[in-house]
């Protein structure tokens, strides 16, 4: 079994707990099955336990691709409350800053066009970034001033999707946001919110896609367990070569493939870039060819 589950990852639950709610699920199949094979299992891209949707969990060799999820891009919904910003940024923390300002509508589409393209972003302090050895929300937890350097991120679209009016003005609004890897939302609401002139915090945050997996394949937890309960996860489960549909195949032969699975190099196909080797359906390695010479980026025991 090598593939993927997308899950659509329930409010509170971190993306360690959703790993091991599907290792459950796994388990609880085998016994029904009475197998006794057992499979690698890991996340493709950390969710904030406050945060919904898209969560790609890799099954078996699919893990050897988890990595590729992380540096994907990715889509999300989310909402700012003006007014007031927390420690954490998002409703979890305690109120450290308050303003009577607020914004309308027409200074929110003006200042909206200054977060598109390449910008320079400081994490939140709440955060699994490493200082020193130490997560950031670790010393922040303890009361330690912690000091986030700024980094380039992209935010490639960013548009109004939903509103709340308070006399006049924006109490809260909701945007869809398409962002590069590595991308704090928080971050990008306190900073949306300070170039207002108001400070704010997320009360919604929910993840529409991640790299090629969207909510129209994502699948809840109650699902997932039912599916285990008859032994169907197989059927949920989308194929390993989902995760690589940006990639172009490269059809190999089976003298070809039994190379490229013991590490060879192959020689004399003309392409560049990264290529999905193929024995016909049968993913054989991600190679990356440099003209004439093809080399295993990663091979998969399938």
């Amino acid at each position: 079994m090598h593939g993927w589950i997308i899950l659509d990852k329930p409010h509170g639950l971190g993306s360690t707990q959703a790993v091991s709610a599907v290792k459950r699920a796994l388990r609880t199949q085998r016994e029904v099955l009475g197998g006794t094979e057992k499979w690698k299992v890991g996340h493709g891209g950390t969710l904030d336990p406050l945060a919904t949707g898209v969560l790609p969990i890799a099954i078996g060799e699919a893990t050897k691709l988890a990595g590729r999820m992380l540096d994907s891009d990715k889509i999300y919904d989310f909402t700012i409350a003006f007014g007031a910003q927390t420690d954490t940024l998002d409703l979890e923390g305690k109120v450290i800053a308050q303003s009577d300002v607020r914004p309308t509508l027409a200074q929110l589409e003006a200042v909206l066009p200054r977060f598109i393209g390449p910008i320079e972003q400081a994490p939140p302090a709440y955060s699994a970034i490493l200082i020193d050895g130490q997560r950031a929300y670790d010393l922040a937890r303890k009361g330690e001033q912690v000091e986030m350097k700024t980094r380039s991120v992209a935010i490639h679209a960013l548009a109004i999707a939903g509103q709340e009016q308070e006399e006049g003005a924006l109490a809260a609004v909701t945007l869809a946001a398409h962002v590069s890897k590595g991308t704090y939302i928080r971050s990008l609401a306190r900073d949306i919110a300070l170039a207002l002139g108001t400070v704010g915090h997320v009360t919604m945050l929910r993840r529409i896609k991640a790299g090629p997996f969207t909510l129209e394949t994502a699948i809840s937890l109650d699902k997932l367990d039912e599916a285990a309960r008859g032994g169907d996860i197989g059927e949920l489960m989308l194929p390993l070569t989902a995760g690589l549909d940006d990639i172009p195949a490269l059809a190999v032969s089976p003298d070809e493939a039994l190379a490229l699975r013991q590490g060879k190099m192959l020689m004399g196909k003309p392409h560049t870039g990264l290529l999905l080797a193929m024995l016909g359906d049968t993913p054989v390695a991600l190679v990356e060819s440099s003209g004439p010479e093809i080399r295993v980026v990663r091979g998969f025991n399938l």
